[in-house]
């Protein structure tokens, strides 16, 4: 897990969820983290004259410049530093399993002030952010831009959301992945409770068309401890069916399996260099958003 910064004011949940608006509480998780710009690694066009290098096929004329060839009769490129135009596809799981909440957040109000923390960093930086909602299929979709405006309307269409139908991930995923074809980031929030095999064989596609792919797996206290100790019937929100069942006798049953999932996760999405990272609902939700945020620095 990230090591956070002593001086980070860490907010709970609970307490981010009540400040109001969701650009407030955008806010107050980016403010909680780090904001600021980045520079791209890669070289682009703009008014920040970095070198010359030689000119090659298939480079735009337009670059060359005309009065390096009068003096050396070579010809030569201008090279720029480019502000970073990065694209990030927010991936946001609205099914049914993202309703539940054991304490005063769900999942899905967790999942929602990450989104639009990660939307509003983007902003920060001069890049663009999209949004992606699904459930068995797209519920809706807002492009990447970063012009003004953008921004309140993805806020606006988050706070339309609402967790809906049950899951077909893989399926959703994949479908995505056929149509993505420009390079950028690509971050899922979910709580990937489906086949992991699929879901990372759907994700490694983004991958490999070039795209970084960042994943927050998020999970309630109660999913990942298991803490109940009375008999009780167990509801699975998506299809409906109930289960009763004694804790005690399921309990280890019950964690291993937990624990087996994760593992499965971490170590395909590490073999094929998608970044994971599995959030507790009861955490600062900051805490998410400086995982991406270290994570990415140092790949670059």
């Amino acid at each position: 897990m990230t090591t956070v910064a002593p001086q980070l004011r860490a907010l709970a949940p609970a307490v981010v969820a009540r400040l109001g608006s969701l650009e407030l509480r955008a806010r107050a998780i980016v403010d909680g983290a780090v904001a600021g710009l980045h520079r791209s690694p890669h070289r682009g066009f703009s008014v920040e004259f970095a070198e010359y290098r030689p000119y090659l096929p298939g480079d735009d004329l337009a670059t060359i410049d005309w009065k390096v060839y009068a003096r050396s009769d070579r010809y030569c490129v201008r090279r720029f530093d480019a502000e970073t135009t990065l694209q990030c596809h927010v991936l946001l799981d609205v099914s049914r399993s993202m309703a539940y909440g054991s304490g005063a957040v769900s999942k899905f109000v967790y999942a929602q002030g990450i989104a639009a923390a990660l939307a509003l960093f983007m902003q920060r930086q001069r890049d663009a952010s999209g949004l992606i909602a699904f459930d068995e299929a797209v519920v809706d979709a807002l492009p990447p831009s970063s012009r003004p405006g953008h921004l309140q309307a993805l806020f606006g269409m988050l706070e339309r959301l609402s967790p809906g139908r049950g899951t077909h991930m893989a399926d959703v995923l994949e479908r995505l992945a056929a149509s993505h074809t420009r390079r950028g980031l690509v971050v899922l929030i979910s709580d990937l409770l489906d086949d992991p095999a699929r879901v990372v064989r759907a994700l490694t596609h983004f991958h490999v068309r070039g795209s970084e792919v960042a994943v927050l797996q998020l999970l309630d206290p109660h999913e990942l401890d298991f803490p109940f100790d009375r008999d009780a019937t167990f509801e699975d929100l998506e299809s409906g069916a109930l289960v009763t069942a004694r804790p005690g006798l399921v309990r280890e049953t019950y964690l291993a399996a937990m624990a087996a999932m994760t593992r499965t996760y971490r170590e395909a999405f590490g073999s094929v260099g998608i970044d994971y990272y599995q959030v507790r609902t009861d955490t600062p939700m900051e805490h998410a958003l400086l995982h991406y945020m270290t994570t990415r620095a140092r790949v670059r």
